[in-house]
């Protein structure tokens, strides 16, 4: 999301720390060079003036003092300040002395309610914190329907529409919503669940009904969370719609979706300082995993390509199957070396992480528009692995006995060119010598 804004943030931050020396107009000068920026990343305008002139006033204060180098200090202030537009610190979820604590979700439709709210059950089962899913949105069947298959996937309970009324002997009259959600708390007590998460009823546009509804559920289960779910991909519209939200029932946070999308993150960098509530998760992916904790100080550090080696080792602790890992680096090291079975394991555990742009984009000095740049092709890996499948069990232990025709004949059954066939053996081979050269070095040390 943040590509462009990162991009002219961090080149124009380099710039500037590369001087030896640096004056008060070359500050002020790289600071209405950042106001811009901001402007056109669809900041705020009042939230963009405030952040450069907490910068500037910082800034100029480093200069007078003659410090040793500005520039970087001036790249540590813009960091910090940005943590501070972010929310300043991460805000953990709230939770009840006596459970379930009840979530809202909130929000318009098409902003990912229903989806995120799967994707928070997912998270919560993983920290050991039974979650139980309640499709609160009376009018509109689809939106039963969905959850239902979501919550079927990550096998968490759901109560909806249909529970509520058979429970009131299947009278055909449109279920309550204030009826059906405390009816469904009540269900998740006896069924010792430890969060509630309600999936409320979503409009195209904030109207007197939906604030009216969401109030009169706020008033009979009292929620530890109303949490915002916001397309990150509206832009301002984002913020205006947070507000608007805000005003009628009191956001305790946001939930930020499609934060990998291609916005200019304006949304992001003005929501907090425009409600005052704290982003919470930051949703980065179609998968169900794919939700993650929203930290101000570490959005920054990747807004300025300085990475996040913290989210890049919870990703893979919580995606690499760690027993496989240690043999796939032992059979790599080894005298016999990785054979294609071994190799094509190895591109599933990579795969498991999500997209490789994203993965790369975790790292520092790396840029948001790595993948653009290096043209990472999400389907090439996919590639790979149809290439191998189509292989016989032999040739994968034995890559050496693939001639010419059986190159002909995995290429047509992978749907694949010959040629992308022999860049795979070759490509493999020279990695396989590159591992098997590495480990006989380190035969040598130990001996």
């Amino acid at each position: 999301m943040f590509a462009a804004l990162s991009e002219r943030l961090t080149g124009l931050l380099r710039r500037l720390s590369s001087r030896g020396v640096l004056t008060e107009e070359d500050v002020r000068e790289g600071l209405r060079e950042i106001r811009r920026v901001l402007l056109e990343a669809d900041v705020g305008y009042e939230i963009a003036r405030d952040f450069t002139e907490r910068v500037a006033e910082r800034a100029v204060g480093v200069v007078r003092l003659k410090q040793v180098n500005p520039g970087q200090q001036l790249v540590k202030i813009v960091h910090d300040e940005l943590a501070a537009l972010l929310g300043e610190r991460q805000a953990p979820l709230q939770f009840s002395p006596l459970p379930p604590a009840v979530f809202l979700l909130v929000g318009l439709q098409g902003s990912g309610k229903t989806t995120t709210a799967a994707k928070l059950a997912a998270r919560l089962k993983r920290e050991n914190k039974p979650p139980f899913l309640v499709a609160a949105d009376v009018k509109r069947p689809a939106a039963e329907e969905q959850l239902r298959q979501l919550a079927s996937r990550i096998q968490v309970p759901c109560f909806g529409p249909a529970d509520y009324a058979a429970l009131r002997g299947g009278s055909g009259v449109e279920p309550d919503a204030v009826g059906l959600v405390r009816t469904a708390v009540e269900r998740a007590k006896r069924e010792r669940a430890a969060v509630v998460i309600v999936d409320t009823a979503g409009r195209m546009q904030i109207d007197r009904e939906m604030m009216e509804e969401l109030r009169r559920i706020k008033e009979a289960v009292e929620p530890r969370e109303i949490l915002l779910v916001a397309d990150a991909m509206t832009g301002q519209d984002a913020v205006r719609i947070a507000r608007g939200f805000h005003e009628s029932v009191g956001v305790t946070g946001v939930i930020l979706t499609k934060l990998d999308g291609d916005a200019r993150g304006g949304a992001a960098l003005s929501i907090y300082g425009a409600t005052g509530a704290p982003i919470k998760f930051a949703g980065t992916g179609e998968r169900l995993d794919a939700l993650e904790a929203f930290d101000p100080v570490r959005m920054a550090g990747r807004i300025l390509q300085q990475g996040d080696v913290v989210a890049l080792v919870e990703k893979v602790e919580r995606a690499v199957d760690r027993e496989e890992a240690v043999r796939l680096s032992r059979r790599a090291v080894s005298k016999k070396g990785m054979d294609l079975t071994d190799f094509l394991s190895a591109l599933k555990q990579v795969q498991s992480l999500g997209p490789l742009e994203s993965v790369l984009g975790l790292l520092p000095g790396i840029g948001a528009r790595v993948g653009r740049d290096l043209k990472l092709d999400p389907k090439r890996l996919k590639h790979l692995e149809a290439i191998v499948l189509s292989m016989t069990p032999e040739e994968r232990s034995r890559p050496e006995i693939i001639n010419g025709s059986r190159r002909a004949r995995i290429a047509r059954g992978s749907g694949r060119p010959v040629q992308e066939v022999n860049a795979l053996l070759k490509q493999f081979e020279q990695m396989r010598k590159l591992m098997k050269g590495m480990g006989r070095l380190q035969r040598k040390r130990i001996r």
